[in-house]
């Protein structure tokens, strides 16, 4: 199979993809196949060998540094792992400290959420980097939910999914 052209074959979840070899996708598809198997086991096994795709925070920008910028696309960054000053987008509830973390198989169940959102932008995270942020945010983070716009949604504890990660 040719590396530079997305395969329409599905991957086995139990054969590890290189974080770094990602080809300018925001995609696991060892976690769709998971996910839509209702697979608990195998979503950790996609978690730990796969990279998920993580919503990023866009920060508003002031109107001097906006004025020569140019517009956001709307679509993902570089296609890196998170730089130091990125930060990961949480939800919460009002009237409440918590936050949910939304994890996603792909970009498009992502835009599948917030469709209307201008400044939408993932970044993909590895088994480690899921591991640290949810090990420094386990005190406000109550829920972590996959692809929650559908089609094959699955929750978990921040508790149970750092067991998972190993």
């Amino acid at each position: 199979m040719n590396a530079a052209t997305p395969s329409s074959e599905p991957v086995d979840p139990r054969e590890p993809v290189d974080p770094a070899d990602r080809n300018g996708t925001f995609r696991s598809e060892s976690l769709e196949l998971a996910l839509a198997a209702q697979d608990a086991a195998a979503v950790a096994f996609a978690l730990r060998h796969d990279v998920v795709v993580v919503p990023k925070l866009v920060l508003p920008t002031d109107a001097s540094a906006a004025a020569g910028s140019a517009p956001s696309t709307g679509g993902p960054d570089d296609g890196a792992l998170p730089d130091e000053g990125d930060q990961v987008r949480v939800f919460g509830r009002e009237n409440t400290d918590k936050r949910i973390l939304l994890l996603f198989s792909s970009d498009d169940t992502y835009a599948a959420m917030v469709p209307d959102d201008p400044n939408r932008q993932v970044m993909l995270y590895d088994a480690l980097s899921l591991r640290a942020f949810l090990e420094a945010h386990l005190d406000v983070i109550e829920q972590v939910f996959f692809d929650i716009a559908g089609p094959h949604t699955m929750a978990a504890n921040p508790e149970d999914l750092l067991k998972a990660l190993g």
